[in-house]
């Protein structure tokens, strides 16, 4: 019976992975490529190259939605065949028919990890540099100007209150991969003490774990404005973060990050205390990375519950439910995304809320069909 049920599942997945992402490839990638193709005029062989470099992204979108569809077409047509009914009468319970399913979907949900950790950030990075090579665009792998980067701490009140304050800021007009040119300094750190250090160029050194400054200005800014003294240098060892060199070395997108390579990047934007971009990210990184695998067996269990309680329904039927529930999953998904990164929710709530509501509703259908 096992083998048979995995075996009814595999052809209506597959054909969901081909339907579903193709859809997505022509919307997201395609259309976007013929474009490039008419007006920039990227050759044609570029263009397929890069459509082929997408398709691995759009193919994890898909495995959710093809476990949907295969579960609740398999189960609706098992049950306006009899079939339900026949392996009731021998006593196997709807719990022991759906087990097949909701195995088949974790091994769906392992393969989606994969595909998401070791093939689409890879995929999506090259995509990107092919494609910009094409333009004369090439992306260099590292921020070339106006590098930006702000350090704050945490203030505690007299009255317990906490809040964060900016402590130092960094700022290189430029950068070649190794040296920033054009510096300027605001360092706040030191209670009633400001320095302002100006220079035209600085390395990091991480033998010592210094930043080496040449030929620059540190003015000593007293409390109440007063510039306290002035020192001209040729060269100044300043102990300072690396985090600047780290943030303008960093060039690739959430897309084409691992979740390893996502919580590393977190965490150097933590140091610069910029909340809504750290929330952003968290976010996404709930619901694409994390929670996204997932939702292969929240559908797969909402399709075989709601599939073993309809009768007589025919192919075109169980696509268009299925359609109606991916639109509401992502529909929920969008909302609880939303008001995660309003503050209202964390955004672990943010990114899993959807799917807590899905099993509860998978679950809740399960014991209908069940009894």
């Amino acid at each position: 019976m096992d083998r048979y049920i995995v075996t009814e599942l595999a052809l209506p997945f597959l054909f969901g992975v081909g339907a579903f992402s193709s859809i997505g490839v022509s919307v997201g990638a395609l259309f976007d490529l013929i474009r490039r193709v008419t007006d920039s005029g990227v050759p044609i062989s570029i263009a397929a190259e890069v459509l082929v470099l997408k398709l691995p992204q759009f193919v994890v979108y898909s495995f959710p939605m093809s476990t949907l569809l295969a579960t609740l077409m398999t189960f609706s047509r098992f049950s306006s065949d009899s079939e339900l009914t026949a392996l009731k009468g021998c006593g196997v319970s709807v719990y022991r028919m759906i087990l097949p399913a909701i195995i088949f979907c974790f091994m769906v949900t392992g393969l989606t990890f994969a595909f998401n950790e070791m093939i689409v950030p890879a995929a999506n990075y090259q995509a990107a540099i092919t494609l910009e090579k094409a333009l004369d665009e090439e992306r260099l792998p590292f921020q070339e100007r106006n590098i930006l980067y702000q350090e704050f701490e945490r203030v505690v009140e007299e009255d317990g209150d906490k809040h964060d304050m900016l402590s130092r800021l960094f700022y290189a007009r430029e950068f070649n991969g190794e040296r920033m040119k054009g510096l300027t300094i605001l360092d706040f750190s030191r209670e009633g003490l400001n320095q302002i250090v100006s220079a035209q160029s600085a390395v990091w050194s991480p033998s010592e774990n210094v930043w080496d400054f040449s030929d620059g200005t540190i003015y000593i800014v007293s409390a109440d404005g007063s510039f306290r003294n002035i020192v001209r240098f040729d060269n100044q060892k300043l102990r300072l973060p690396r985090a600047p060199l780290d943030l303008a070395s960093r060039r690739r997108d959430y897309e084409e990050m691992n979740i390893v390579e996502s919580l590393q990047y977190i965490d150097l934007l933590k140091q610069s205390g910029n909340e809504g971009r750290i929330r952003k990210l968290r976010i996404r990184l709930h619901q694409q990375k994390l929670a996204l695998p997932f939702v292969c067996v929240v559908f797969g269990l909402v399709g075989a519950a709601l599939g073993a309680r309809l009768e007589r329904t025919g192919r075109a039927t169980g696509f268009a439910i299925s359609i109606v529930i991916i639109f509401g999953y992502y529909l929920l998904l969008f909302i609880c995304g939303a008001i995660a990164q309003g503050g209202a929710i964390s955004p672990f709530l943010g990114g899993w809320i959807p799917n807590i509501v899905g099993l509860a509703a998978g679950g809740f259908l399960l014991y209908r069909s069940a009894h």
